[in-house]
């Protein structure tokens, strides 16, 4: 294993832009009609079957006329650009319910779904359960309806499946991190280096049940020629304020700012305004995601609601020992009682959460 990194600029398909990208639709990939039957079938099989989410698998619910799908689902995470938007099902003609099992199956022949929180549930939810702004500690970024910085979430992919789209704003915003650190190795060379350094981030409050209050991880992989990043600047900000963490440099500071500060520039980032049916597909090693604030419908059953899977995936990509977290809630102990393992439960979001 090589992990020597010589500070040159990165090339490849990760190295995207989203100016680039918005001009074309190479990234939105067009369910034909015997993909689009059959996952409207199997996902109609799944909800009358009832199985648990915990335990079924891809083999119970084969996807044959989905191969090419799937295959390139996971080419374009594990070596492509990062990420792909899968459009064309019917969801407002079936419901959550269906669409939710059709959106679980295809997880399920990507990777193995995770436990999201304390109860273990494997499918949550993206909704304004919440007037709280993200300046409130407590707000949960899930539940409200701020802009959300750039970051990556706890998993190797996470997944979105829109079921209703918000009134104005909501968009999902993607940006490369190749082309972050291609920027910040053009502008600043002198500051490229800590990336590579480890940091400590912040695990308690991202996880209740963490064995300790951080982790450390680079915010950079660069191994055997392949390039990954792991980021998210608040939870470097917010492990500071444990007693026995180094205190960030000067440096160190000014590298968080002008990370975050590139991953917003005009030009870099993709929106992609969901549509309902839309499924977004995003390895987090290769891309960040956000979503702009946005404006919902006054009527609760039209509020902006999407689904998220996180999954484990096995995607073959070299990193340094420790990159990342993939240890969360429901991992390492029995989650509390509450969760929701049947399909017809698991789409209705907990109305309390994020209160």
């Amino acid at each position: 294993m090589s992990t020597t990194v010589d500070l040159s600029p990165i090339s490849g398909p990760s190295a995207w832009r989203g100016d680039e990208l918005a001009g074309s639709t190479e990234w939105i990939y067009h369910l034909s009609d015997a993909e689009r039957d059959e996952l409207e079938a199997v996902g109609r099989r799944f909800v009358a079957d009832d199985p648990d989410l915990r335990t079924v698998t891809a083999a119970d619910y084969p996807l044959n006329a989905c191969t090419g799908l799937i295959e390139e689902c996971a080419q374009q995470m594990d070596t492509g650009r990062g990420f792909i938007l899968i459009r064309g099902l019917r969801t407002e003609d079936y419901g959550d319910t269906v669409a939710g099992a059709i959106f679980y199956l295809m997880g399920l022949h990507l990777g193995s779904p995770m436990p999201q929180n304390q109860y273990g549930d494997v499918l949550d939810h993206v909704i304004a359960t919440s007037n709280k702004t993200m300046e409130d500690p407590t707000a949960l970024p899930s539940r409200v309806r701020d802009r959300l910085p750039f970051h990556s979430d706890s998993s190797d992919v996470v997944a979105l499946m829109c079921l209703r789209g918000a009134r104005a704003g909501g968009a999902s915003s993607l940006v490369s991190g190749t082309t972050i650190y291609n920027e910040i190795l053009r502008r600043r060379p002198d500051l490229a280096p800590l990336l590579f350094e480890e940091w400590h981030w912040d695990w308690r409050r991202q996880d209740p049940d963490a064995p300790a209050d951080t982790y450390r991880s680079p915010i950079c992989s660069y191994v055997d020629g392949v390039f990954s990043t792991y980021a998210g600047a608040q939870m470097i900000i917010t492990a500071q304020e444990y007693p026995d963490v180094p205190r960030l440099t000067e440096a160190q500071i000014e590298l968080l700012h002008l990370f975050d500060e590139i991953a917003q520039e005009p030009g870099l980032p993709l929106d992609m305004d969901f549509q309902p049916g839309d499924v977004q597909w995003l390895l987090n090693y290769a891309a960040l995601h956000s979503r702009t604030s946005y404006d919902d419908h006054p009527e609760p059953e039209r509020r902006r609601h999407l689904l998220r899977l996180w999954l484990r995936r096995e995607v073959g990509r070299p990193m340094v020992p420790g990159f990342g977290k993939n240890v969360i809630n429901g991992d390492a102990k029995e989650p509390l009682p509450g969760g929701r393992f049947q399909i017809a439960d698991a789409v209705v979001p907990n109305e309390t959460w994020g209160l």
